[in-house]
């Protein structure tokens, strides 16, 4: 019996393996297209008061789809809607699919119109600095194209909606291509829209409000074919919608602190200097690309699986996927982190260095992107950690340690903003996520939901040594920033190329050189 029950643990720890390969695989073409759109728009637009305000017009939309479509919703549907499908018939899987489309939708609505008529508002108390600096001109810019920008809400919410459905039947893929439909749309909006606008930067926001139609009706046919199409159906007093409302009501802030800070981090560079924000946007896309691969992938994997082990009433099962999840996160994690400290200046500079965004972008760029990789690890830990406790439909304690956190996070912004400036805001979200995983853990080890399979030391002894050994080639042989700058372009993306390759591989050699193999992924 218990080699029958390894087995199937294998075999469960192996198909999350494959099924985390699906996800990170067209995640990767989203982020690889991602820096494409971000190349192109650096190059179009450079870092201005222009910018400035389509990053503002865009993040605020942006931020709350993180909030409500990919963050507290998805956790709170997931679970209930694995739930109905592993308990339930058909047709009550169907009638909770329709209900919450038609109740969700409404909702989404109202915010959405809310948010166009109350654009310069929204504007106003999300870039403050402006308000006090009396920069008129920016606020009218960013309140114009959120008009246009607010609206992505409504389609990309009902986008995650949509994609939810199709994680919890095991269709990965699909979900998990749709963000490269927004890259595209971005991408022919700068080339070929913005030469024809009066102010060139709104064919972005026209860009951003096409893509969320693009994207929600791009997933539909998949949910013809599983017959979840929906038919919405507002009803409030639903079972299923009243717990899906109850979990999700604490979770709009738990799921979404590392947001909000981030978020934060915009209101407080509007003090700063102009292209502050531009230069903390652009950090936080690239370190978005190990994040999103990795961490996006994980959490959107671990979570059905986590509830279906959660609703099988199986605590060694669950206990076993969360061991996976972070040794996944460490093998992974901990190099990403460290590459893309050392390399963070010449990624950069192959990106994003032209006549618009000039060196000393670059040098400042690079400052807070080495401040945000400092946190990465935490950034992916909190990925897998909090469906931990949204699988058991436990909102609330991620509510308590959220808070917690987000009030770290103001501490370090006020006592890191005046020495380090943008670099501070960044450095300060790191440490703030550092705090959110660690409460985290301690939770579910405290609870007895988690407890470390054997093999830890030797794991990070591994790991660790792996990176000191990539890190020492890459410092000891990489040619410094003032050489990457005098390159052209493409013998910069050949170098990057190169030496992303020598890290990576070297890294791997030594853990193979170590004893740790591929196949240790898949098994306890």
């Amino acid at each position: 019996m218990n080699r029958f029950s390894s087995t199937c643990r294998s075999t469960r720890l192996a198909s999350l393996f494959k099924s985390l390969t699906t996800v990170g695989g067209n995640t990767l073409l989203s982020r690889i297209l991602g820096f494409v759109r971000d190349l192109v728009l650096a190059r179009l637009f450079g870092a201005d008061a222009a910018t400035d305000a389509f990053f503002v017009a865009f993040k605020i939309p942006n931020f709350l789809r993180r909030l409500f479509g990919e963050g507290a919703f998805a956790t709170a549907f997931v679970p209930v809607l694995t739930e109905y499908k592993e308990t339930r018939s058909h047709a009550e899987l169907k009638g909770l699919v329709d209900h919450v489309a038609g109740t969700l939708g409404l909702v989404l609505l109202v915010v959405s119109l809310v948010g166009v008529v109350a654009a310069p508002l929204v504007v106003s108390i999300f870039a403050f600095g402006w308000v006090l600096d009396g920069a008129r001109e920016k606020l009218d810019l960013a309140a114009s194209m959120l008009r246009l920008t607010f609206p992505y809400l409504f389609f990309i919410s009902l986008t995650a909606f949509a994609g939810g459905i199709l994680n919890a039947h095991n269709r990965f893929a699909v979900p998990a291509f749709t963000p490269v439909l927004l890259n595209l749309c971005l991408i022919g909006a700068a080339l070929w829209l913005s030469p024809w606008m009066t102010e060139p930067v709104t064919a972005l926001a026209w860009g951003v409000l096409v893509a969320g139609v693009v994207q929600f009706t791009f997933q539909l046919p998949f949910l013809h074919r599983l017959k979840l199409l929906p038919r919405p159906r507002p009803k409030a007093d639903h079972e299923g919608v009243r717990r899906i409302m109850k979990l999700m009501l604490p979770a709009l802030f738990a799921v979404s602190v590392v947001q909000i800070n981030l978020l934060l981090d915009t209101v407080l560079a509007s003090f700063l200097q102009t292209g502050s924000i531009s230069w903390l946007y652009y950090s936080d896309r690239l370190m978005e690309f190990p994040q999103g691969v990795l961490g996006v992938a994980l959490g959107t994997v671990i979570l059905p699986a986590l509830s279906r082990d959660h609703a099988a009433e199986d605590p060694r099962l669950f206990g076993r996927t969360l061991d996976w999840g972070l040794r996944t996160t460490v093998i992974f994690g901990v190099p990403a982190a460290v590459g893309l400290a050392v390399l963070a200046g010449p990624m950069i500079a192959t990106l994003f260095l032209s006549d618009r965004f000039d060196f000393h972008d670059v040098v400042m760029a690079r400052q807070s992107l080495m401040a945000y990789s400092a946190g990465l690890l935490a950034f992916i830990f909190i990925k897998v950690l909090a469906p931990g406790y949204y699988a058991r439909q436990d909102t609330r304690t991620p509510v308590r340690i959220g808070i917690v956190a987000m009030v770290v996070n103001m501490a370090f912004n006020l006592a890191l903003i005046v020495p380090l400036k943008h670099a501070g805001l960044a450095l300060a979200t790191s440490l703030s996520a550092f705090v959110n995983a660690g409460l985290l853990y301690r939770g579910l080890r405290r609870r007895g939901v988690y407890a470390p399979d054997p093999g830890w030391p030797l794991l990070w002894l591994r790991v660790g040594l792996a990176c000191a050994v990539m890190a020492g080639i890459l410092l000891a042989f990489a040619p410094g920033l003032e050489a990457w700058a005098g390159w052209s372009v493409w013998r910069r993306a050949l170098q990057l190329g190169w030496w992303i390759l020598a890290g990576a591989g070297s890294y791997l050699l030594t853990l193979l050189a170590l004893g740790l193999r591929p196949a240790d992924l898949g098994r306890r």
